[in-house]
């Protein structure tokens, strides 16, 4: 467990499944681009970069933000709800922001990699279990602080794989989120005014992005992170 990517640095990877949580917004967004036909999400750490090798692909997409609005110029933001079928069906998405796709970034070492959030977090759970290594849930944090509402996806999906395997070791990291998460269990819009980030997000008129983002199992759809040709791709992928 990893509650920030900093946390990544005593972490062995080699030989992990990796399940990466940005709730507010970028895991949702993947999730939301691949099970709307993107033909994949290359995750970048900066937008030079992200502009550069998006004009290498034809029809290729740059989105993202930083400190939740989006980047100039760029043809999307990172709002779930800008992901439709219609502006990236068949696309690759080059995107960079503020957290996650640093999260991804530093679990590259892991032998297999998902992207989790509350939208698919009983799939992610069951992709974990069907796995069968050991996992390692790393949460992107909030500009190197913990963040509230990936502790609480990476506690529900915690539970859920204690659930389909009794006897699974769990570290006290671990044990600390799913004890975090059982109070929003039934109720994740709590978190809409119990996240600062969530917050900040509704203060800036984004009150549609946090339900879209708030909602648990939209998808059954896990995408993966192949690090060897650096794109998120569909499970079929």
């Amino acid at each position: 467990m990893a509650v920030t990517p900093a946390s990544l640095a005593s972490t062995t990877l080699a030989g992990t499944s990796a399940l990466v949580i940005d709730v507010l917004r970028a895991s949702t967004s993947i999730i939301t681009a691949l099970a709307n036909g993107c033909a994949g999400v290359v995750p970048v750490g900066d937008p030079d970069e992200a502009r550069r090798r998006a004009a290498a692909v034809p029809g290729a997409l740059v989105a993202g933000e930083r400190h939740g609005d989006p980047l100039e110029g760029f043809h999307l933001g990172n709002s779930p709800l800008e992901f439709t079928r219609e502006r990236v069906g068949g696309r690759t998405v080059f995107l960079t922001t503020s957290n996650g796709t640093g999260a991804l970034l530093a679990v590259r070492a892991a032998a297999a990699i998902g992207v989790a959030a509350f939208v698919n977090a009983s799939a992610a759970a069951a992709w974990a279990v069907a796995a069968g290594r050991r996992l390692v849930i790393a949460c992107s944090g909030d500009s190197g602080r913990r963040s509230l509402e990936d502790e609480v996806c990476a506690g529900l999906i915690v539970e859920q794989v204690r659930a389909a395997r009794p006897h699974a070791e769990v570290g006290p990291e671990a044990e600390e989120l799913a004890g975090r998460a059982r109070p929003y269990a039934k109720d994740l819009l709590r978190l809409a005014q119990d996240s600062p980030w969530a917050r900040r997000l509704g203060n800036r008129g984004r009150g549609a992005d946090l339900e879209a983002c708030l909602t648990l199992d939209t998808f059954a759809l896990v995408p993966i992170y192949r690090a060897n040709v650096d794109k998120i791709v569909s499970p079929s992928g």
